[in-house]
């Protein structure tokens, strides 16, 4: 029995597809729903990518919902070059899937997340993987949202590392600043599992040939996903020895937090146009002396948590 719901907020490009795979695998959450967002592709891709993968995954089940399709400071949204280049033109390596029967919910995500927070409070789990708007915008809408959600654990930001857009900014933190502030200042609960941690988790193809050695049509679409990436990370001298398990690091601490060392931290997000300090996941000093229920991954357990995601994905896949 399930001892958690989950709520996955997806701009679903390879390693979001590896975070979906790895929460309809896990018998310690219920997956009750997907939010769409924006980032490595359009928000409307990233929601019929989750449908597909979940329809590869025979999890036609879980609902998925549209949410913002762009940052809470402009009114629209252009992928960038480089986020095509290291996840596709479609957002999932170039790989075609099986449209799944099902369609987007009616109901917006927004509405979706303060709905499940009223519904599930302490038991709901949400793991955002791409910007932070979502969220944000719930909590404008609702502030109960932000005491009543058990656990938030996003994959973003970089506290002791440099960034992966600018040297001090993560990608994810990067398309919507002004709300990531907005949720470190005020969601509870809250854990970062940036740079710091998620680059010292690689896959490599050793790992993706045994996902197709099991001759299911989801270990050879994820395979060739996860290849993409890989050879993205290559080709852009991003990575040469494997490609980082960025969003699966999220939602595997958000089940099991002992995978990575905490640092406890009341934070905030700067996003000062003038002096260029935009985006950066830093320590808030008005807050040092407050308690603090969030905290920042500044260390993990990469060969138990590497080891256990790929016997979740040879189980998953199967």
């Amino acid at each position: 029995m399930a001892k958690y719901k989950m709520i996955l907020d997806l701009d679903t490009g390879v390693d979001d597809a590896l975070a979906l795979a790895y929460a309809v695998g896990a018998p310690e959450v219920d997956l009750i729903g997907i939010i769409s967002s924006y980032g490595n592709t359009l928000v409307d891709t990233a929601a019929q990518n989750s449908l597909d993968l979940l329809h590869l995954l025979g999890a036609d089940d879980v609902p998925v919902f549209i949410g913002e399709s762009h940052s809470s400071t402009t009114d629209h949204f252009d992928v960038m070059n480089i986020s095509q280049l290291i996840h596709g033109k479609n957002g999932i390596g170039d790989v075609t899937l099986t449209p799944s029967p099902r369609q987007v919910e009616k109901e917006t995500g927004v509405d979706f997340l303060i709905r499940a927070a009223h519904d599930y409070h302490e038991d709901l789990i949400l793991v955002p993987t791409g910007p932070l708007t979502n969220l944000a915008a719930a909590i404008k809408k609702d502030n109960q949202v932000a005491e009543l959600i058990g656990q938030t654990t996003l994959m973003g930001g970089a506290l002791t590392v440099p960034g992966n857009v600018t040297p001090f900014t993560e990608a994810n933190i990067h398309q919507d600043p002004e709300a990531a502030d907005f949720v470190f200042t005020h969601q509870k609960n809250l854990t970062m599992v940036g740079l710091d941690v998620t680059l010292r988790t690689l896959l490599t193809k050793h790992e993706t040939a045994e996902w197709r050695h099991l001759n299911s049509e989801a270990g050879e679409k994820f395979a060739s996903l996860m290849d993409f990436y890989i050879d993205a990370y290559y080709n852009l001298d991003i990575d040469k020895r494997g490609a980082a398990l960025h969003d699966p690091l999220a939602v595997a601490v958000s089940i099991d937090p002992t995978y990575i060392t905490g640092l406890p931290l009341n934070m905030r997000v700067t996003y000062n146009t003038e002096n260029g300090d935009y985006g950066r996941t830093i320590g808030d000093k008005t807050q040092l002396l407050s308690p603090t229920t969030s905290k920042a991954a500044v260390l993990v357990d990469t060969d138990r948590f590497v080891k256990d995601f790929q016997n979740m994905m040879l189980t998953v896949l199967k």
